[in-house]
């Protein structure tokens, strides 16, 4: 699990921190970190896709969004499933009542099951 959280957070943090720095040129004697080369990005992008370029950053921002509640699920699956288990099966009524579970035939009865 610590492996999947590791590369799923890696390129978020990247992004976001290329994304911050080059939004305000901080690009601290990097070309990569300049405003030019990401106005540059947004606009290969915007082409690619057949959008202005102006919209790219808040629908990656909705999949970050939408990517992080999907890895929430899966850990409170990965974490509850014992209790997600019986929790269903229990709406469901798949369950047996506990007396009849506890309950061990005497033997005249298990005689009788054995003849029929």
């Amino acid at each position: 699990m610590k492996v999947f959280l590791i590369l799923w957070v890696t390129p978020i943090v990247l992004l976001g921190s290329w994304y911050g720095l080059s939004y305000y040129d901080m690009n601290f004697g990097f070309r990569i970190l300049s405003r030019d080369l990401h106005d540059l990005v947004f606009t290969i992008y915007g082409n690619l896709l057949g959008i202005p370029p102006e919209t790219i950053p808040p629908l990656v921002l909705k999949a970050i969004i939408l990517d992080t509640f999907l890895v929430i699920g899966f850990i409170v699956i990965k974490r509850r499933r014992k209790q997600i288990w019986a929790g269903t099966r229990r709406m469901l009524g798949w369950t047996e009542s506990r007396e009849d579970a506890m309950q061990v035939p005497n033997s005249a009865e298990a005689e009788y099951s054995r003849i029929s």
